[in-house]
């Protein structure tokens, strides 16, 4: 595959118009006073005009990893489907949500919660009174409390009275995804160590590349995965745990292979993050580096009919 830069303008503008396609009403008898039904011939042109625009946007699916700190937001669209991977922490979602504003997102298919550390967890309560649209609202099937006292799933207690249900996601699970799927390769048994190898792992395969979306995992997380021959061949990588030294070992990168890595992290909250060892690995497979500290808004990873593109944003449209 040939890598190229794609202009985010034009992106943005797709995204605006597809958010609002995606969020109006469903069709049904027309209001008092409205116009007279188009002719059948009419609506069926005007239906398959609609069906063409709908299969020429599956064929882009696009990540954005918003710029907050050692924190992790994404944004992952393909067509008209959307999905939030993580909300960062709290005091990081007013960042998120004019970014979204930005981009004229008003509705999400779903907010994904890779694990329940605050830098994943902490701005969802916000983001469910924020006034956005939320479908569906998943987390992974594991949870291990930092301390004994802290029962309560994260996820379950920000949801709170919204009525918005949990839906807990493991390995071998499959969400949709317009013009291609979003499948669960992890956890696959529930951590005893750490909250982090609980990180919800999934593959985005749509618009002829892959995206692979690590979490935070850790070395034991990779492992298991690696076993079980979970972990593909990938064109993009979502490094785990902000490039810290203790994942994305040299084994898992031996067989994901990215093109391009995508760091969301902050060496001013932790100076070493991210690792030496991490870039030094990426650096050896020829993979193009970047992280969310080098821009004011974020990274922004782009795959059109099988060509993909980065670019660093200092602002959105």
């Amino acid at each position: 595959m040939r890598l190229r830069k794609i202009r985010y303008a034009i992106l943005g503008l797709t995204l605006l118009m597809l958010a609002f396609q995606s969020c109006a009403p469903s069709g049904g008898m027309p209001p008092a006073g409205a116009e007279t039904p188009e002719p059948a011939a009419e609506r069926m042109e005007e239906e398959g005009e609609k069906q063409e625009m709908k299969m020429a946007s599956g064929s882009e699916m696009s990540l954005l990893a918003f710029s907050i700190g050692k924190a992790d937001s994404l944004l992952l669209r393909s067509g008209e489907t959307v999905y939030l991977i993580d909300t960062g922490r709290g005091r990081n979602w007013d960042t998120v949500e004019e970014g979204l504003a930005a981009l004229g997102i008003r509705c999400l298919d779903g907010v994904i919660i890779t694990h329940m550390d605050s830098d994943h967890v902490g701005g969802l309560k916000k983001l469910l009174k924020s006034g956005l649209t939320v479908d569906h609202l998943y987390a992974p099937a594991f949870y291990l409390p930092e301390k004994k006292e802290e029962k309560e799933n994260p996820a379950v207690k920000a949801a709170g009275k919204t009525g918005l249900q949990v839906e807990y996601l493991r390995g071998g699970d499959e969400l949709p995804l317009e013009g291609g799927s979003l499948r669960v390769l992890g956890p696959l048994t529930a951590a005893e160590d750490k909250e982090d190898n609980n990180s919800l792992v999934m593959l985005a395969e749509a618009a002829g590349g892959t995206i692979l979306l690590a979490g935070d995992m850790e070395f034991p997380e990779e492992q298991s995965l690696l076993d079980a021959g979970a972990i593909p061949r990938a064109d993009v990588l979502k490094v785990g745990n902000h490039g810290d030294g203790d994942a994305t070992s040299d084994a898992l990168l031996n067989a994901v292979q990215p093109k391009i890595a995508v760091i969301s992290t902050s060496t001013e909250e932790k100076s070493d993050t991210p690792a030496k060892r991490v870039l030094r690995a990426l650096q050896a497979w020829n993979t193009e580096v970047y992280q969310t500290q080098e821009a004011k808004r974020g990274i922004l990873v782009t795959i059109r009919d099988g060509e993909i593109g980065a670019e660093r944003l200092d602002a959105l449209p």
